[in-house]
């Protein structure tokens, strides 16, 4: 508390009416210091802080004790102090996407970025029943959040990674890689040219082979319409990029399929054209050694499945891009790989047709421009490639 003024008149020259007034005013308290910690959030802190000032203030005082009041008075102020530092850093996280603990304000950031959690959020539908009908979307992703904490996590993490990635189609590498994003194709390669009026952007395009099919040869073309086993992951590519989900029932072919993809990503006023890749089937003859311990039957077929076009393949759909050349060390480098294969010949190396020279000599095959190499090894359809073997050593069976 500050003491009261004291006020002392002095009359001067004997005149009791003139005299001044004086006020000896109460000392000036000390200036608060710099030295203030701002980075004080805790208890221990505050109280050291405010326990050094009382210190340093009255120097005359020696002693300091727990029941004195203003100890008491100090340590309910850290209390007070620590609890409100306690709740204004909560309060502060929930601004930032990284610190945010509760999963409104995960969402709500998220959403600012434009990322939407509850369309990316794959396993929001699988438990939409456990949810109340009444809730909205939100209140049905926050809840799951709270049963599922590290689906949250995906998604704090997925948001930044979504807005560094481009979608939009502008340059010749843009239609490629965005193309290449669709669950329907394998490889893409786009170029522009000049069609008497303007320029026009072609894409050519080699998709997926239908494996709900018995001729799993066949490659999807522009025009199929067949792609049932493909329903759930085509469902998922829209709902992530906010495009319509297409009615299978009504079995649009592939173009069909693409166009609402690539019109929403596409510059205004630019012509895409879409056109499919060449396929060019290969003829290859093998003569394989086989090991003394191996049956030929067996190395027989991990040969056929090591340079066919299933799973893994050589030939596998999307794994030879157009115009790759096609070198006969890559095929002895996957033979002699194998179990069994003690060594290889290369027979026969060209491509289907009379016309084409052999090039197992030179030990690779020229492609150029939307060719790429097939080898199906299908009996009713030899134009596609096909690859014959001849067994020697090992043993029969």
């Amino acid at each position: 508390m500050a003491e009261t003024p004291q006020i002392q008149l002095t009359f001067q020259d004997g005149c009791p009416d003139c005299a001044s007034r004086e006020v000896r005013l109460p000392p000036i308290l000390p200036q608060p210091g710099d030295d203030f910690d701002w980075l004080l959030r805790d208890y221990d802190g505050f109280r050291m802080f405010m326990m050094e000032e009382l210190a340093a203030r009255f120097p005359e005082r020696r002693r300091w004790t727990a029941a004195d009041m203003e100890v008491v008075i100090v340590e309910t102020l850290s209390v007070v102090l620590d609890q409100l530092s306690d709740q204004m850093d909560r309060v502060a996280s929930e601004a930032f996407l990284e610190t945010a603990r509760r999963p409104q304000s995960v969402r709500r950031l998220l959403k600012l970025i434009g990322y939407d959690a509850v369309r990316h959020e794959p396993g929001l539908e699988q438990f939409k029943a456990d949810f109340p009908s009444t809730d909205s979307d939100a209140e049905r992703l926050e809840r799951y959040w709270q049963k599922y904490p590290h689906r949250m996590e995906l998604a704090r993490e997925a948001g930044p990674r979504s807005i560094r990635t481009q979608h939009r189609m502008v340059t010749e590498n843009d239609y490629a890689e965005r193309l290449e994003d669709h669950p329907l194709v394998s490889r893409a390669v786009a170029w522009s040219e000049w069609r008497g009026s303007w320029m026009v952007m072609t894409v050519a395009t080699r998709h997926v082979s239908d494996l709900s099919l018995e001729d799993r040869w066949n490659d999807l073309t522009l025009a199929d319409g067949r792609k049932e086993h493909l329903e759930n992951d085509l469902t998922r590519f829209s709902t992530e990029r906010g495009l319509p989900v297409t009615d299978l029932t009504e079995n649009p072919s592939l173009r069909t399929m693409l166009r609402p993809y690539i019109d929403a990503y596409r510059m205004a006023g630019k012509e895409v054209c879409l056109t499919d890749a060449e396929a060019v089937g290969i003829r290859i003859d093998l003569t394989i050694q086989v090991s003394p311990n191996y049956y030929q039957s067996e190395v027989r077929s991990s040969v056929f499945q090591a340079l066919g076009n299933g799973l893994g393949g050589f030939f596998e759909p999307g794994r030879l891009n157009f115009g790759e050349d096609l070198h006969a060390s890559d095929l002895f480098e996957v033979v002699n790989a194998l179990e069994g294969v003690t060594a290889a010949c290369l027979n026969t190396f060209k491509r289907v047709g009379q016309r084409f020279p052999n090039q197992a000599d030179n030990g690779v095959i020229r492609l150029d421009g939307l060719e790429y190499a097939i080898c199906d090894s299908n009996n009713q359809r030899p134009e596609r490639g096909y690859l014959t073997l001849k067994m020697k050593g090992g043993q029969q069976g």
